[in-house]
């Protein structure tokens, strides 16, 4: 039986195609056209997704790791804000280097060529190359807080 301090290993199931290949606010990123390339061994995984559908993408912070995270942090790493600890922000310098956000699929096709399946999205703050690790349907009623 697994410990809770168990080391865990996490597969990636594809990864983001976007123009942003260095940091930019997410803003700006979310405002931008990317695109979700699902590997050809997880395709059959979207069967029920549709253009038009709001999808939460979780995906590792690939660049981010590199630089490493701390603890407590200015949000926006701004010192004009004030010091918090990293899970009251929405840092990309964090223990796992794991984020989600809700993009939205305006299109599904498959790429011959690899077999993998393609989702162009809106609405993704992901930099090129990020490895996805899950996409859920999103559902309001379901990710909301509760009461």
């Amino acid at each position: 039986m697994a410990s809770p301090d168990d080391a865990i290993s996490i597969t990636p199931i594809g990864y983001v195609r976007s123009r942003f290949r260095s940091y930019a606010p997410s803003d700006a990123m979310r405002q931008r056209p990317s695109e979700i390339v699902v590997r050809p061994e997880f395709s059959d995984g979207v069967m029920g997704l549709q253009p038009g559908d709001h999808i939460l993408t979780l995906f590792v912070l690939h660049r981010a790791a590199a630089v490493g995270y701390e603890l407590q942090l200015h949000p926006g790493h701004n010192p004009a804000h004030p010091m918090r600890g990293v899970f009251a922000t929405r840092s990309q310098y964090r223990p796992n280097f794991i984020a989600a956000t809700v993009a939205r699929i305006q299109a599904i096709r498959d790429d011959a060529d690899t077999g993998s399946i393609i989702l162009d999205v809106t609405g993704l703050d992901a930099q090129d190359g990020s490895p996805v690790i899950d996409i859920k349907p999103h559902r309001p009623a379901f990710d909301a807080a509760a009461p």
